[in-house]
């Protein structure tokens, strides 16, 4: 069941676009779903089908398109570490293999305590400030070195 206040939140984005192609609102929509429960689930992505009047499957293929969709539910914190060639020529997988270290997890893994999530990502689209990491599909790090990126976790747990 969708709430009211996020139904009011998929009408906003609706609204945007002509009646007749309300389905390009599925990406906000999704953003929505998982900006309030943290992830999308499958339960999610078919009420958002139903609700836009599209195949839960079309939907479905949006979730698993985009890196941005968690499908279950990640640490407080997600880190993005981007391990594509012009950040992996620059220490990229480094990068992510010192933050896996540091926070005792495996690539994609989450810490005991929940906080953290790291993930490798495809191009975040800043390669001359290589290596880059997003915090939580939000926040670009640039030029994370081993300090910068213990520095980050440090802040980061601070502010949990």
């Amino acid at each position: 069941m969708i709430s009211e206040s996020t139904r009011v939140r998929f009408d906003r984005e609706v609204a945007k676009y002509p009646a007749d192609q309300k389905q390009s609102a599925v990406m906000a929509c999704l953003a929505i779903v998982q900006q309030e429960q943290g992830f999308v689930s499958a339960d999610s992505e078919k009420l958002i089908a139903e609700y836009l009047g599209m195949p839960p499957i079309a939907v479905h293929e949006v979730t698993t398109f985009y890196n941005m969709y968690n499908q279950q539910p990640l640490g407080k914190f997600k880190l993005n570490v981007c391990t594509n060639l012009p950040c992996q020529l620059r220490s990229g997988q480094t990068a992510l293999e010192h933050l896996c270290g540091r926070l005792g997890v495996e690539e994609g893994g989450t810490t005991a305590d929940g906080l953290f999530t790291v993930q490798k990502s495809e191009c975040l689209g800043a390669c001359a400030d290589a290596p880059v990491m997003l915090v939580n599909d939000r926040q670009m790090c640039s030029f994370m070195s081993e300090q910068r990126l213990d520095e980050l976790v440090d802040t980061l747990r601070a502010a949990k």
